[in-house]
């Protein structure tokens, strides 16, 4: 992953529980820098084992960690410089749902060791979508609720996600209902 998404969960962190609970977590994890460079990436185990760590931390449940994190992701990135990028995604929720993997493939040209996950849209409705999400990554669904959540927020909208079907032998992808009010 990289840094960029290690500073986000920092971020989150020390915004929400202060420098002492980051540094408890930077222990355990046997993360002794400073601070994470946006631009380099570092290994997957990392990110994982923060998030790990900060359930321990914080005494909260991980995929709570990671749906608050993926919320929080989608108004941090704006502020970290990729506002413009995410305003051409697209006007509309249902927009930019559809063009995620624009903008991943645009991020993917200033990020050339980005592993992003791939997104189709189906099934649209007036007050509906389907999405299928496929990734290399396990463990990281939480987080799209949250992405979503947040996304939501962006345009306005009151979103609820649910999944509807589970990647396994016979589909290569989870599939989620997302409707909004």
């Amino acid at each position: 992953m990289y840094g960029l998404v290690n500073k986000a969960i920092k971020d989150l962190v020390v915004s929400n529980y202060g420098n002492e609970k980051w540094n408890e977590i930077c222990k355990l994890t046997e993360f002794h820098e400073e601070e994470f460079v946006g631009m380099n990436s570092y290994p997957d185990k990392l990110t994982y084992d923060l998030v790990k760590n900060a359930s321990l931390v914080l005494k909260a449940d991980a995929n709570i960690i990671l749906e608050a994190f993926g919320e929080y992701w989608i108004l941090y990135t704006a502020d970290e410089g990729y506002g413009d990028l995410m305003n051409m995604t697209g006007n509309s929720f249902t927009e930019f749902l559809d063009n995620l993997d624009m903008l991943h493939f645009r991020i993917n040209n200033i990020m050339p060791d980005l592993k992003a996950p791939q997104f189709t849209t189906r099934n649209p409705q007036e007050k509906s979508i389907e999405l299928e999400y496929r990734s290399n990554r396990n463990g990281f669904i939480p987080m799209l609720y949250g992405l979503i959540k947040g996304l939501g927020k962006r345009f306005d909208l009151i979103v609820s996600t649910e999944q509807i079907q589970e990647k396994n032998d016979d589909n290569d992808c989870h599939v989620f209902r997302i409707t909004w009010e």
